[in-house]
């Protein structure tokens, strides 16, 4: 992870370096991004592929996108030209770098700026910003920025991802799609813009929500190997409402070009894997506490940690003088009247609950008139990251619903509601929170919300504000907190009162329980939630997951990588550097030139498509598998799962031909001869425990079947729902294996079924059983070609592979073990799909076809 900067761009702003390259790198950065319009979905342009250069830095270094930067940024005053730029100390990105620490790694932030800069001054902020703030802008023509921000992520994504189906023009944005290409035009920006600065080999990118999500798939076609991680700040919705978005695929695949995604919370990551199931028909796995997806030979790691606060910066606040001021004034304006502060700090947006919370206090008042009088909400509402009608009708309600309660329940010098709709300064809000004996949340859908934990940590205050508010140091901090159960920050608050908002009654309720609760009971649940956020802060959060990118690329190196797909489908295969497609010229040479093969092949899957609904073989495949059995040379085998009379009855015509059915446990070398058991006969009296089980989940799972085999029975799936066809069948399969255990069988899962065999059989029996026949015959084979697309078919793989090493065997030959499709296998070569095996068999069968003699 040692950087070497990609243009050394950090370097020459430093005057590290030359100057000439400086002035040639300092030219390109603005430039990509002062073009304006719509810009294609993918560059194909080979000249944008650059070379690292070494460099004497050997700092880690990360590279941090995000829609903004982490700057604030000012006209100079009196109209004079020129900017005036300051960090931005609200910001997560900044506070992420605080956290990760100075001394650690290296920081470049790509982002846009929050105010429009001339074109004609962007070459000259670039180089302050670059020089100033490891910053590097992205400058979008206003028109396209307004059409990707205000249009396709604030009246598409994000309502959606909030849950909100745009089922009329006025419950959020129907699909349009110039403002899709809007959004595709910004990420390739972006993407443009980190080639500026980026040493693919060293550098780790980490891309922030979804106003990027298509950036990965920018960044993976430019850099097969790019250390890629991504953080969804957002909820992801359930698969339901996903997948309404015609655009559902395209964005999967985006961000399964990243090597880690990130979410806050499992329900989040559970969503999303829900939806790579159903749409992509992807399963994912979890290795020792590590939840990955195999995506074309990759592994996409899911991370699922909620983001922290920054203690530092919350404590050095709560230190300031002012902050002690003003909660001096908040006493003496509440407490002093004999006043109870509860607190609601919200963006004013539809989603954050506002106006249902000013309900909930109504009702509170009314149902508990002991509260009138003494109980005051104090509602902070920042002012909406949106625009739109919607925001509008959100503060009207909000601002009638107040006036309501206030003039019902007011009286001379008593408000219960107090409405704070202005902007305040980060101290203010701390000191309100410094006071507030309960802070409510009841947004009805945010990804984190991090509200409750700046509340836990002031409450926490110090010795300066615990004189304020007259409290010994010594004594235990109580704080209470009433939580929508919808946000993000909720799973990790258990001593909370976690409430759902749309119950008015229950939220009151909640609010009477946190007013009445003892002291004592306050304490504790304050010190558990003090524990677990002065812990799990923005430095550890951030810590913890570039951990984890990098557990994931350590392997980039050593696996080879195939680029394929156009536009939004591409996507990467990354596959062991032993591994490789089978050319049809290589094995057709080998073929000619051999004189005694083996050919073992798998049947569904292999020869037949698995979406076929009718098995049987084609009249082509019998042909084919007839030219090769006709070949003295050649003895073919048929290695199947099926049983023993689906496969003669298929085959009969094929008169030379070797079958294994049932996973090899019946054998015949060809149609006239006799079936032969690779293993001792057995008894199959387990048929009768495992056969009601069976049907027990057949009937609670529509779409499932069972098959009764000769020596097996496997429950199939295939046509159930994926999502409950997996769990029954993680479910059977611990229950088959309970009720099994002093049974000789097996039980195994496969593509959609569960099976039950007896022990010791396998396809790489059958593998074994038909090279030692050869070489008992004398016919010691110098060609084999095995191919399978399954995990049975692994069996085989290592057979052949390992029977190379045999002395008996012909050190020279030809050895093929082929799997269907470009995965992780046993085998060394891959063919993409039931297409290109038939097509090759055919090139096997024609050179047969004209050796044999008419």
């Amino acid at each position: 992870m040692v950087s070497k900067s990609y243009s050394n761009l950090l370097e020459l702003a430093s005057g590290e370096a030359p100057s000439p390259s400086f002035s040639r790198m300092s030219r390109r950065i603005p430039r990509i991004m002062t073009v304006p319009g719509i810009i294609s979905d993918l560059d194909d342009d080979p000249s944008e592929s650059v070379c690292s250069e070494p460099s004497s830095v050997q700092r880690d270094r990360i590279i941090i996108v995000a829609n903004q930067l982490p700057i604030r940024v000012q006209r100079k005053p009196d109209n004079s030209k020129g900017w005036t730029f300051n960090w931005d100390e609200n910001s997560l990105l900044l506070q992420l770098k605080d956290g990760l620490g100075d001394d650690e790694i290296d920081v470049i932030y790509v982002g846009c700026l929050k105010e429009e800069i001339h074109p004609n001054e962007q070459d000259e902020v670039s180089q302050i910003l670059l020089e100033t703030f490891k910053c590097v802008p992205t400058f979008l023509p206003p028109d396209l920025f307004s059409r990707y921000y205000h249009g396709f992520c604030k009246q598409q994504l994000w309502p959606l991802f909030h849950y909100m189906l745009p089922l009329s023009p006025d419950l959020g944005g129907r699909f349009n799609r110039s403002l899709w290409q809007a959004y595709v035009s910004v990420n390739k920006i972006f993407a443009d813009r980190i080639m500026e600065v980026i040493n693919p080999e060293d550098d780790f990118v980490w891309v922030h929500d979804y106003h990027l999500m298509v950036l990965p798939t920018f960044l993976r076609k430019r850099f097969n190997r790019v250390k890629l991680g991504f953080f969804l700040h957002s909820p992801f919705p359930s698969s339901e409402i996903y997948k309404t978005l015609p655009i559902r695929e395209e964005l999967l695949r985006a961000l399964l070009n990243s090597d880690l995604i990130g979410f806050h919370t499992f329900d989040y990551a559970r969503h999303f894997l829900s939806c790579c199931s159903r749409m992509l028909g992807l399963s994912y796995e979890s290795k020792r506490g590590y939840i990955g997806l195999e995506y074309y030979g990759r592994t996409v790691s899911i991370k699922i940690l909620p983001v922290g606060i920054h203690m530092g910066q919350l404590q050095s606040v709560l230190s300031l003088s002012e902050t002690e001021a003003k909660v001096a004034e908040l006493i003496k304006q509440f407490c002093d009247q004999g006043r109870i502060l509860l607190l609601g700090v919200d963006d004013m947006d539809i989603f954050k609950g506002i106006s249902l919370k000013l309900l909930a206090m109504e009702q509170l008042l009314m149902q508990h008139p002991e509260w009138q009088g003494k109980v005051v909400l104090v509602q902070i509402a920042n002012p909406a990251r949106g625009r739109g009608k919607d925001v509008k009708e959100v503060q009207s309600e909000t601002h009638s619903t107040v006036k309501r309660i206030n003039e019902q329940f007011g009286k001379p010098g008593y408000e219960p509601v107090i409405l704070i709709d202005e902007p305040l300064k980060f101290y203010e809000r701390i000191a309100y929170y410094v006071v507030a004996e309960c802070c409510l949340v009841t947004a009805v859908r945010d990804g984190m919300n991090l509200i409750p934990y700046e509340y836990i940590i002031s409450r926490q205050g110090n010795e300066k504000l615990d004189k304020v508010l007259g409290l010994e140091s010594s004594n235990p901090k109580k704080s209470m907190l009433v939580v929508s159960e919808f946000i993000g920050c909720s799973p990790s608050l258990s001593g909370a009162i976690r409430v759902n908002p749309w119950n008015i009654d229950a939220v009151a309720d909640a609010m009477d329980c946190a007013l009445e609760m003892a002291e004592q009971e306050k304490q504790m649940r304050h010190e558990k939630h003090y524990r677990y956020v002065s812990t799990h802060d923005v430095g550890y959060w951030a810590r913890s997951f570039l951990q984890d990118l990098g557990r994931t690329c350590k392997d980039h190196e050593r696996r080879r990588c195939w680029s394929i797909g156009f536009g939004l489908s591409f996507r990467v295969v990354a596959l062991d550097s032993n591994f490789r497609k089978l050319s049809v010229e290589h094995i057709v040479s080998a073929y000619k030139r051999t004189t005694t093969r083996a050919i073992l092949l798998d049947y569904d899957g292999t020869l037949m498509p698995q979406s076929s609904i009718d098995k049987s073989p084609s009249s082509k495949t019998i042909q084919i598998i007839n030219n090769l059995g006709r070949d003295k040379n050649n003895m073919v085998f048929i290695v199947s799962a099926r049983s023993r009379s689906k496969l003669a009855d298929w085959f009969s015509p094929c008169e030379k031909l070797g079958i294994a059915a049932e996973h090899g446990y019946f054998l015949r070398l060809k149609r006239d001869a006799e079936w032969e058991t690779c293993v001792p006969a057995v008894e199959c009296s387990w048929k009768q425990i495992v056969e009601p089980v069976m049907k027990l989940y057949t009937e609670t799972t529509d779409g499932s079947t069972i098959e009764d085999k000769e020596t097996a029975l496997v429950w199939c799936y295939e046509d159930a729902d994926p999502d409950f066809g997996s769990c029954q069948a993680k479910e059977l399969l611990d229950h088959l294996e309970s009720v099994l255990a002093n049974e000789p069988v097996t039980v195994k899962s496969g593509q959609n079924i569960v099976e039950v065999k007896p022990q010791g059989v396998s396809k790489g029996l059958v593998a074994k059983r038909l090279l030692s026949t050869m070489q008992e015959r004398g016919m010691s084979p110098d060609f084999v070609l095995c191919i399978g697309d399954d995990r049975s078919d692994e069996d085989m793989f290592e057979v052949i592979s390992s029977s190379m090493a045999d002395p008996s065997m012909d050190p020279n030959a030809e050895v093929f073990a082929c799997t269907v499709g470009q995965k992780p296998s046993k085998a060394k070569y891959f063919l993409d799909d039931t297409v290109e095996i038939v097509r090759l068999m055919q090139g096997l069968a024609s050179v047969s076809e004209k050796a044999v003699p008419v």
